[in-house]
């Protein structure tokens, strides 16, 4: 009796390990490398404050968050606002021990202003998209900084934009409308995460063109980005495609920091 007793605890036992190894396979399929992601519109590292050009302040925020990825907007190159031989670019890239990428969005000031990356990763390739204003209502050109990065053994395009900036929503619209050919393009070649100041809140018409094609990292309601010392509206995002190359682990606005007028957004994120 006491051998029947011993084979059946035997059997249950192996039988208890047989489950938990099949479960620790399915969690292995559903985990992947993460990456901490964040964007931030540097205002031209001019705090909203009305301070001078810092960008020490803007490196200090980047440094404390320490992501693999950083997308910029509104930086600029050898302007006579903020430096002509500044490159706020590359200057921030030595500042955070990052290697950079930038892309030209409009002239200003004798210099250049437009987007960027940063990566602590090696950029493997870059690609610079224009983005177009609608007709008849003004505003700014804008660009699409991608870069093309490998995270343990996966590799992904970053990408950083800045859509337009005018109270009328005809060039955003635009701009997201063309932002659908450029991500359908990328995905044929990888997943894509796509950070920036899209100058949209999230029931916007703007905001309802890119969800189409995007998703939103915001787990819930995405929060509040604009301007950085009471915040009152959600602008700045995260988002990725396809869906099934990602997974959102955290995404969240840092408090007011005096080096621009927005929060930075940071994001962790799944590889799948």
């Amino acid at each position: 009796m006491k051998k029947i007793f011993f084979c059946l605890a035997v059997i249950v036992l192996l039988s208890c390990n047989k489950s938990r190894t099949i479960e620790n396979k399915e969690t292995e399929k559903t985990t992947g490398p993460v990456v901490k992601v964040m964007t931030y519109n540097i205002y031209g590292a001019r705090a909203s404050s009305g301070s001078p050009a810092d960008l020490n302040a803007i490196a200090k925020v980047i440094n404390d968050q320490k992501p693999d990825l950083v997308a910029l907007q509104e930086v600029d190159v050898f302007t006579s606002r903020t430096g002509k031989t500044v490159h706020q670019a590359r200057d921030l890239a030595a500042l955070t021990g990052m290697e950079w990428f930038f892309t030209k969005a409009i002239d200003q000031g004798g210099g250049e202003y437009g987007d960027a990356v940063l990566s602590r990763l090696p950029i493997k390739e870059t690609k610079r998209y224009a983005l177009p204003v609608a007709d008849g209502v003004g505003g700014e050109f804008r660009s699409v900084a991608v870069i093309k990065v490998n995270k343990d053994g996966k590799d992904f395009y970053f990408a950083s934009t800045h859509l337009d900036h005018l109270a009328i929503e005809d060039s955003r619209i635009l701009q997201a409308q063309t932002l659908k050919g450029i991500v359908n393009e990328i995905n044929t070649n990888g997943g894509l995460i796509l950070a920036g100041d899209l100058n949209a809140t999230p029931d916007s018409k703007t905001i309802g063109i890119m969800k189409s094609y995007l998703n939103l990292g915001c787990l819930q309601q995405c929060p509040l980005t604009y301007p950085s010392d009471k915040p009152g509206k959600t602008i700045d995002y995260i988002t990725f495609s396809p869906t099934n190359k990602f997974s959102v682990n955290s995404y969240l606005a840092i408090p007011y920091l005096a080096a621009s007028d927005h929060a930075p957004v940071v994001s962790t994120i799944t590889l799948k």
